[in-house]
């Protein structure tokens, strides 16, 4: 029974990664993903980034007077991405709100062949991706 199982877990890794990368004679090259809006108050989040910098930065945008910030953060970065939204929402004590807005993004990879008798390729994978937008309703201190 447990050989089976064991069995069935490498067939599926084997199928994974025969997946990511089609053939041997192909290397694969991630394109960035398109960036869907730029700005001032738009920020990326991602996983390599320092997170008490990607804070500090929301902060001082909502300090210096920003009305909103959107948040944008794509596969492993979603769980950064809400957890840096929440950690503003309470340092800015009640004074901010959150709109939240998921999707799937495509993403396109290169396939460069390593010989020079084959061509060119692309494919397409999908990524899911998080859009946290963060809004003032009241300043600080105000009555």
């Amino acid at each position: 029974m447990g050989d089976e199982i064991n069995s069935k877990r490498k067939q599926d890794q084997q199928q994974n990664i025969q997946k990511r990368r089609p053939n041997k004679n192909y290397a694969l090259k991630k394109r960035l993903p398109l960036r869907p809006k730029e700005g001032d108050n738009v920020i990326f989040i991602t996983k390599k980034t320092n997170f008490k910098a990607q804070l500090d930065k929301c902060c001082d945008l909502l300090t210096k007077g920003e009305k909103d910030i959107i948040l944008h953060g794509l596969g492993a970065a979603i769980q950064r991405c809400c957890n840096l939204a929440l950690q503003v929402e309470a340092l800015f004590a009640g004074t901010c709100q959150i709109e939240v807005n998921t999707g799937t993004v495509d993403l396109v990879d290169d396939l460069e062949p390593l010989t020079d008798d084959l061509e060119f390729g692309a494919q397409v994978r999908h990524s899911s991706s998080i859009h946290i937008r963060i809004f003032r309703t009241a300043l600080l201190g105000a009555n």
